[in-house]
């Protein structure tokens, strides 16, 4: 009798424990209810809502599935472009009553169905940095209440959806220091030859006419080669017939020209100029007129004459004296409406305009530039249907000048003492103009279509610049100011989008 209590006692124990060990199963595996994400000290939350207050930035750490985001009436001056990402879940964001002058672009871009947003009550600043909230609000389909601009004064009060694109002038340009090429020169000119791009600087300090190639890869200009020029003022490439010449004008000890032989990859001399024609040079310049090729150069000595050479076979040779005994600094050939002339500056009187006459294959003089007595540089420029010339003096104000039936007429006086040299170009629909000066740094100035005249752009720290030069090298759009007294440097003009 004892043995058989003593089993159904054993019994009930065992029955007793499992079923205690089932409870306690039963407890572990059940599912916990989720936790509240924990809310912003300054923000009221419940499951799906957020509402702050005394915030002077939007809190961190909110909630992720928040459906409803009310920060109003806030002292928030500024947010990132990163302030909401996360809240995939928000459809309502309020941010009304708060001091917002801007917002930063594509702010809204992670809240994926957002329906609502109440942006009134701030003080933004219709410029650039809001463009891209007008270009939004055109194209979501977000709720949004009626917002005010309150600068600047041309669109205060203006209701934000309501202003038009076109006002938004938020494309500039710059130029910027690229490169630097240690050492000075006095002129620059690129050319392109089998397919690759290179440029000619004289240096006289070196005594060479140095030619760098254009780098594709590290998109920078490297040494090539040099053509020895113990006085060089000029190196001026031209390639005849896909062979490759360089005329290399010297104040002392005669000019010549080289040419480039593809075989030996070196440069070797051509031909001398003759140095009773061509005592003082001091500009060259090359062109083409009914399939011929001529260079012409500038002589600027007491005794000497401005002549022109023509390419004939396997030479170039003296085709024309043009201007004897007027010290001439600067030549620039224009080739428009059909009739090739070529302008001659000089420091003893007004620049000189000869037309290309194909009866006798020779330039004749047709007049003078008499709104300026003396000029170091000459460069023209077309503005639609306009002709301009610009015209640089070392003493006194630098001209602008427009082609008017049969004369020019001063439309700009560009303040220049010192300037020995200038050069208008075109970027990209973009006209500037680069003025230097040995005294001060190198002015830049943009043309303004509507006042058909220059206005100031940028200042570069370019001292007694000899000449500038506009290349292009791929998508890089470079500006070269060669100085005589420094390194020659290398600006890259770039374009500013502000509303980005």
């Amino acid at each position: 009798m004892a043995g058989l209590r003593a089993r159904q006692a054993s019994g009930l124990r065992l029955l007793a424990l499992s079923t205690l060990s089932f409870c306690l199963m039963l407890h572990v595996g059940a599912k916990r209810p989720p936790k509240m994400p924990p809310c912003p000290p300054s923000c009221s939350c419940t499951r799906d809502t957020a509402f702050c207050v005394d915030s002077k930035a939007v809190p961190r750490n909110l909630p992720s599935e928040v459906i409803s985001l009310f920060i109003e009436n806030n002292d928030i001056w500024a947010l990132s472009k990163f302030t909401f990402r996360g809240l995939k879940s928000l459809t309502h964001l309020s941010l009304a009553n708060n001091n917002l002058q801007t917002l930063p672009r594509d702010i809204f871009r992670p809240l994926d169905i957002l329906s609502d947003l109440d942006l009134r009550g701030n003080s933004l600043n219709c410029d650039c940095k809001v463009k891209w909230l007008v270009e939004w609000l055109a194209h979501t389909n977000t709720t949004v209440a009626p917002i005010y601009c309150a600068s600047p004064p041309r669109f205060q009060e203006h209701k934000v959806q309501d202003l038009p694109l076109r006002e938004f002038d938020c494309i500039t340009t710059d130029f910027v220091l690229y490169q630097t090429l240690p050492f000075p020169a006095v002129s620059a000119e690129p050319f392109l030859y089998s397919s690759d791009l290179y440029l000619a600087l004289a240096q006289p300090g070196v005594s060479a006419c140095t030619v760098l190639k254009w780098d594709y890869v590290e998109r920078q200009l490297r040494d090539y080669d040099r053509i020895p020029a113990p006085s060089a003022v000029h190196c001026k490439p031209m390639v005849v017939d896909s062979q490759l010449y360089v005329v290399v004008a010297q104040l002392f000890g005669g000019s010549y020209i080289y040419h480039w032989d593809p075989n030996t990859t070196r440069f070797t001399k051509l031909q001398d100029i003759d140095p009773q024609r061509v005592r003082k040079p001091n500009d060259l310049e090359a062109f083409r007129i009914d399939g011929d090729w001529y260079f012409a150069v500038a002589d600027s000595s007491k005794a000497g004459a401005t002549s022109l050479y023509r390419w004939h076979q396997n030479g170039f040779y003296s085709h024309q004296a043009l201007h004897a005994w007027h010290r001439d600094t600067d030549l620039e050939f224009v080739d428009g409406e059909g009739k090739p002339r070529l302008i001659v500056s000089s420091s003893s009187q007004a620049p000189v305009i000869y037309q290309w006459s194909r009866t006798q294959k020779q330039f004749v003089a047709q007049g003078e530039v008499t709104q300026v007595p003396d000029a170091q540089a000459v460069k023209h420029f077309r503005a639609g249907r306009d002709s301009y010339l610009c015209l640089s003096r070392y003493i006194g104000d630098s001209k602008i000048l427009r082609w008017e039936g049969p004369r020019f007429s001063e439309v700009q006086a560009l303040p220049s003492r010192g300037s020995l040299a200038l050069q208008p170009f075109l970027v990209g629909g973009r006209r500037y103009l680069a003025l230097g000066s040995d005294f001060s740094f190198t002015q830049i100035y943009q043309w303004d279509e509507g006042r058909q005249k220059f206005v100031r752009f940028q200042e570069l720290a370019v001292q007694a610049p000899r000449a500038f030069c506009y290349m292009p090298a791929g998508d890089a759009q470079l500006l070269l100011a060669p100085s005589f007294k420094g390194q020659t440097l290398v600006y890259r003009h770039v374009v500013v989008d502000l509303s980005a």
